[in-house]
């Protein structure tokens, strides 16, 4: 599959994309507000993946993560071209938001991912990098050209927000 691709054989490629989708659409999903959005970045993320194929070396790695890689990057740029305005809201050390294991137990995770996607797109971002992906705050402050502790208020920021949305949620 992967030679075909090198070959810019179309019926490898389709197998290549097919073979990835879902997890490569779910990762677009979190990072992106519509199903469109997601479509998108994943089709830059695949163009770029074909576009550059012959530079996958298995030794450094599986064609998973490699692939996965291109997509986080294409989601990222995507989050900053979408970025309106900075936010300069800062903390050094940010408290920890309790959620109840009762709220949690009752949604399941489909239902969590949409309520993550309905946090502002840079405190969606950092709150799935950090939670999610496992990225640092000084990581995820170079990727998204922010400062660590903007970085920190946006994680705090989106636990205290899905907090009240998963109170909400466990009132109807």
């Amino acid at each position: 599959m992967i030679s075909g691709c090198k070959e810019h054989d179309r019926k490898a490629q389709e197998q290549l994309y097919l073979y990835f989708y879902d997890s490569m659409m779910n990762l677009c999903m979190r990072y992106t507000k519509s199903e469109t959005d997601a479509e998108h970045v994943l089709h830059d993320g695949f163009l770029r993946v074909f576009k550059n194929i012959h530079q996958f070396d298995s030794s450094k790695g599986s064609l998973y993560t490699w692939i996965y890689k291109i997509v986080m990057n294409c989601c990222l740029s995507h989050i900053k071209t979408k970025q309106k305005t900075p936010v300069n809201n800062e903390v050094e050390e940010a408290e920890e938001v309790y959620i109840s294991p009762e709220i949690d137990n009752k949604l399941n995770e489909q239902e969590i991912l949409g309520l993550i996607r309905d946090l502002p797109e840079a405190t969606q971002a950092v709150f799935n990098l950090f939670i999610i992906d496992g990225y640092g705050h000084k990581e995820i402050a170079q990727l998204l050209g922010i400062s660590e502790g903007t970085s920190k208020w946006h994680l705090n920021e989106g636990r205290r927000r899905l907090k009240n949305l998963l109170l909400q949620n466990s009132k109807q």
